[in-house]
């Protein structure tokens, strides 16, 4: 005998590592929404500048059309470049227009906004100010590219797979930072930030890739006061990273980031917001460098015997689920009982520079009308099932604890959570336990200890009603 070692596999021991995913028909599409220059851009309180003086990176819109077997209707999800909606009513104007022009159920269409902090204003009440007639056409155009869009990705769809895999990046920190008695917002080194990347591959059914897919919980917030440039913020050089390499459009997905920003950020260098997009753009194509082609999916080929017997893993062919449904749910939240009204908010406020005054009185006031008045209101849910990936999404501006909790309970989904998505308006989920604290994100909430909590069970109630057989 020579000694030498069987290369020879024995037969497939059954073990494999699959990716979560989606097969079904799927189509995108893409339009530019840039604003003109001079629009209304005021976002925050130490701001001197109203009106934009020019572009950083363009604004994009991306709409991603899926529909499965034996569904008569597509799902659609609508990826912009903007910031949050002050006025259901302008919401609804883009979105109400996609419903009518596609004739789709108010639950298989989702309008997510990047929650980039260096975006044009959006709400038509502020046509008033500089650069405030602007507003309103642009409003049109958005609207305009989100209706093309959705129908293009609709009549483009073709037998394709949504696959998904799990990197990591550290461009977020968590931004709840105790100082002097309270907290303020920046970066915390001492606490833990999520770091979860979920990067979805959508391929045609030949392999050739269509588009990338990338949710990440970071608020874009490095631009800040100084800057009077549009920017889509760190998402911007990511999808120029991201799209430079593979050649497809990409599309950014803000997760569950109540407490999460870049660490370095407030600044008017937009240097800064490029180099942490270009960090966040490499994570991502070091997961998608890690995952198996297209169609199939790691797993074990056999056993080597050798010095040692050897697993030998390899790919082989996989044939994803089919399946999908939406839904959309109305939570219940109790509001706060002690709100204090405007009027003693500003005398609160009253020690702090006017121009922020002004800013933070502006947002109470459009939040109260978002909710209205009374003990209760309505928190909406949307929820997906996609084979085995989800997608959970909703308006406010949810902590990463309620991502976490989630996907811990359904290890088995890719699940991908969106905050700012849809109407009413950009309010703040905190987990209950930071209630007792002076804490931004609680003093800006109406809602009530335990909302979060709320919205966590009914997702996790629907997610475990729509389980894949």
């Amino acid at each position: 005998m020579s000694g030498r070692p069987t290369t020879d596999a024995r037969a497939a021991t059954g073990l494999a590592d699959p990716l979560p995913g989606f097969a079904g028909s799927i189509g995108v599409a893409r339009r530019d929404i840039t604003p003109p220059v001079g629009i209304f851009f005021r976002v925050w309180g130490p701001a001197t500048e109203d009106v934009s003086t020019g572009t950083h990176r363009p604004l994009t819109l991306t709409a991603l059309a899926l529909l499965a077997d034996g569904e008569p209707d597509p799902l659609v999800l609508i990826a912009a470049d903007l910031g949050w909606w002050q006025d259901p009513a302008d919401e609804w104007h883009v979105r109400g227009a996609v419903l009518k022009r596609l004739d789709l159920d108010p639950a298989r269409v989702l309008l997510h906004l990047s929650h980039t902090h260096a975006g044009p204003c959006t709400s038509r009440g502020e046509a008033g100010q500089p650069g405030g007639h602007l507003i309103a056409p642009y409003l049109d155009a958005v609207r305009d590219a989100a209706v093309q869009a959705a129908a293009e990705a609709v009549a483009s769809a073709a037998p394709g797979t949504v696959t998904w895999a799990t990197g990591r990046s550290s461009v977020a920190g968590n931004r709840d930072l105790p100082e002097d008695g309270r907290y303020v917002v920046g970066y915390n080194p001492a606490a833990k930030a999520d770091d979860t990347l979920l990067v979805g591959r959508v391929a045609a059914a030949d392999g050739t890739i269509q588009a990338i897919l990338v949710n990440y919980a970071c608020h874009p917030t490095t631009l800040a006061w100084q800057n009077t440039l549009v920017s889509p913020d760190f998402p911007g050089a990511m999808r120029e990273v991201v799209e430079g390499t593979t050649g497809v459009p990409c599309l950014f997905l803000q997760g569950a980031s109540g407490d999460l920003a870049p660490r370095e950020q407030y600044t008017g260098d937009v240097a800064v917001a490029d180099r942490h997009g270009r960090a966040l753009g490499h994570s991502v194509l070091a997961t998608l460098a890690e995952m198996p082609p297209p169609g199939t999916e790691l797993s074990c080929l056999g056993i080597v015997e050798s010095g040692a017997p050897l697993a030998v893993w390899g790919t082989r062919p996989v044939e994803l689920p089919r399946d999908g449904r939406a839904s959309r749910l109305d939570v219940r939240v109790a509001l706060k009982d002690d709100l204090p009204s405007l009027e003693e908010l500003e005398a609160r406020w009253g020690e702090i520079d006017p121009l922020s005054r002004v800013e933070r009185l502006r947002r109470a006031r459009k939040l109260r009308e978002s909710y209205g008045e009374g003990p209760e209101a309505t928190h909406p849910l949307w929820v997906w099932r996609l084979g085995s990936w989800a997608v959970v999404a909703q308006p406010g501006e949810l902590y990463s604890a309620f991502q976490e909790e989630l996907r811990a309970r359904f290890p088995e989904l890719a699940l991908v959570v969106l905050n700012v998505t849809n109407a009413p308006g950009s309010v703040y989920l905190p987990p209950a336990g930071l209630y007792a604290e002076d804490i931004y994100p609680v003093w800006q909430t109406l809602l009530a200890e335990g909302s979060m909590e709320r919205v966590l069970e009914a997702a996790a109630s629907q997610l475990s009603e729509t389980t894949v057989a």
